[in-house]
């Protein structure tokens, strides 16, 4: 690449200090982002002889038009800001976490009488976080567990209230230990928290001695419901304990990384261990662009993995050799003590990586095997993603669409494609509740209301059943432009949901309109990214009518059967029921109406003339 005159000043001019640097395209985007202890060194190396250079970098060098620097006061520093910029940017040349987005944390609030909730974002507000987690299914039995053994509130009440009131189903059911009703004491409930924190922690076998303690205590002072609770908690706890394996003798808290690589595409299996005991798993998918060796990625993996991470351990085991003593000093200054990285050669440690580093590659291959099913599909979401300059890969499209005849019978719509496929078991049909006026944007505003405040109250509450509207979108595409592209962000803010880009598809001219773009973007007529939204635009407007259509035939229906003498609610309904539409009903016999129960042939004779007549 031909060193122009304003890169060679800017090479001239770089600081020995530490920091970060952004290389940018000609059009301005960044497309790397790195960061270096020494500022002036490194990005001068970009700028030699492209001879010896690995292929992704001279990849990247044929497209830097200009750079920019980030003065950092020390390397723990430049490690937090290029993580930071590597998820605002998404670089193409960057190995990244794919989708880090969608995982979500268990949260201890940081209030009187604390609840446990389910969250997607770490904020600092001195609350305790667990995860992130990348299966939902094992986090929402920890999660249950947890409220089960230790009768954890959920509810938003501001607690301590001024007057006690009645305890609510949850306390009637054993799910809460009813600290709205003055019936557990602060410190009591602080004690649960406790032992709460220490199960999410997985330090059940500390748990396991604390809790005996206690129960010796409330048998000593004869506190026998008390001591009979405690034991049933010790009980479900050695059921648990009993399901993890033991893997290592001593009791060192660490966390073993395994990484398989192949092509453009990687995968880290992360083991928890605590206490000797593997106590949990999470698997994490990365975009590899270029040609980057293990020690790249595992190195791109811990760095974005633990500034996201609940909780850094003593000690993390990897399978090859990278810059440990930097990334040792970093993990320090989060978790605020020692952090040792290591690579065992030999031994149990050995033996463990070799396992974990198995599991990613089986991890991989899966998803590569189903991958290759929806080459199409993946092809158009990365031509989404960089056309739209999505922050994560819109795996999971939520289109929403609105269906009424002047208002009257109103029906919203919700499908969801995911991997670029329909989710039809995860499609959802709204009847709009709103009145008055027609009012399409009023209409729009309240479905989406009404399917994410659904989705908070399944994510917050374990006794509302897991459904559809607990798996957030990565898009939310919504019919229109840019009225109802309004209405939707509106209804994210009020929702303080501000991480789902949301786009609205017109169909006029086919044009995308995007959150903070005065114009609307237009996509060739081939592009796969246009066909798919197309795809699932039409889906949801199909799905809206579809249903509009039904209420429209059965309130037709009804009205009809309203003026029959001898139809009560409950014959009407089964009619309606049975024959769906006026249409369905003009063509039944009487032989075909009297078969529905407490229907007598001569109201069957009166539908059957006076449907004939009206014809």
């Amino acid at each position: 690449m031909p060193i122009t005159g304003l890169i060679k000043e800017k090479l001239a001019r770089l600081p020995t200090s530490p920091g970060v640097y952004l290389m940018k395209d000609a059009t301005g985007k960044v497309i790397y982002v790195g960061k270096a202890t020494v500022l002036k060194h490194r990005v001068r190396s970009y700028f030699q002889s492209t001879k010896k250079m690995e292929t992704k970098t001279r990849a990247l060098m044929e497209q830097i038009a200009d750079f920019e620097v980030i003065q950092t006061a020390t390397e723990t520093e430049a490690f937090i800001l290029e993580d930071s910029l590597i998820k605002r940017y998404q670089p193409r040349f960057n190995i990244r976490l794919r989708d880090d987005k969608r995982y979500p944390y268990l949260k201890i609030t940081n209030e009187a009488f604390p609840r446990m909730v389910i969250v997607r974002r770490r904020n600092p507000d001195g609350a305790r976080y667990y995860g992130p987690y990348t299966n939902t299914k094992a986090m929402r039995s920890v999660f249950k567990l947890a409220q089960k053994l230790f009768l954890i509130r959920t509810c938003n009440l501001a607690l301590p209230l001024s007057a006690s009131r009645r305890p609510c189903l949850s306390y009637h059911i054993g799910r809460c230990s009813g600290p709205c009703a003055g019936i557990v004491t602060e410190e009591e409930y602080t004690q649960s928290i406790e032992q709460a924190a220490l199960l999410l922690a997985g330090k059940i076998p500390g748990l396991l001695n604390h809790i005996k303690s206690l129960m010796g205590a409330a048998v000593a002072e004869e506190r026998f419901e008390e001591a009979a609770r405690l034991r049933d908690q010790i009980v479900h706890l050695r059921h648990t304990l009993e399901r993890q394996s033991v893997v290592l003798r001593d009791t060192v808290d660490r966390d073993v990384i395994g990484i398989a690589l192949e092509g453009e595409r990687a995968c880290a299996d992360v083991f928890f261990i605590r206490n000797g005991r593997l106590t949990g798993r999470e698997t994490f998918h990365l975009l590899a662009p270029g040609d980057p060796d293990i020690g790249a990625v595992l190195t791109a993996f811990i760095t974005q993995y633990y500034a996201e991470a609940a909780i850094i351990p003593q000690e993390i085991l990897i399978p090859t050799m990278i810059e440990q003593e930097a990334l040792s000093r970093w993990l320090c200054s989060l978790r605020k003590r020692k952090v040792t990285i290591k690579v065992p050669k030999r031994g149990e440690k050995h033996r463990l990586i070799t396992m974990v580093s198995n599991n990613a590659y089986h991890s991989l291959r899966s998803e590569q095997l189903t991958n290759a099913l929806h080459l199409d599909f993946t092809l158009a979401l990365s031509e989404l993603t960089a056309v739209l300059s999505l922050p994560c890969f819109p795996y999971r499209i939520e289109a929403f669409d609105i269906s009424n005849t002047q208002g009257q019978q109103a029906t919203g719509s919700m499908v969801v494609f995911k991997g670029g496929k329909p989710l039809r078991d995860a499609y959802r049909r709204f009847k709009v509740r709103a009145s008055g006026k027609p009012n399409d944007y009023a209409m729009m505003a309240e479905v989406l209301r009404r399917r994410f405040q659904r989705g908070f109250a399944e994510l917050n509450d374990p006794g509302i059943s897991r459904g559809s509207f607990s798996d957030f979108p990565d898009l939310l595409l919504v019919d229109g432009g840019k009225g109802q592209l309004n209405v939707a962000i509106g209804v994210l803010k009020q929702l303080k949901i501000d991480e789902i880009p949301v786009i609205g598809l017109a169909k006029r001219h086919e044009q995308v309109f995007q959150f903070g773009s005065r114009d609307p973007i237009s996509l060739s007529p081939d592009s796969k990214a246009l066909l798919l939204l197309r795809q699932i635009r039409d889906e949801a407007h199909r799905f809206a009518i579809t249903y509009h259509r039904r209420l429209r035939a059965h309130r037709s229906l009804a009205s009809v059967l309203d003026e029959i003498p001898g139809i009560g609610p409950k014959r009407k309904a089964a009619l309606i029921k049975r024959f769906g539409s006026l249409e369905g009903l003009s063509r039944a016999k009487v032989e075909e109406i009297i078969s529905l129960p407490k229907i007598p042939r001569s109201i069957a004779q009166t539908i059957v003339d006076r449907l004939q007549s009206r014809a």
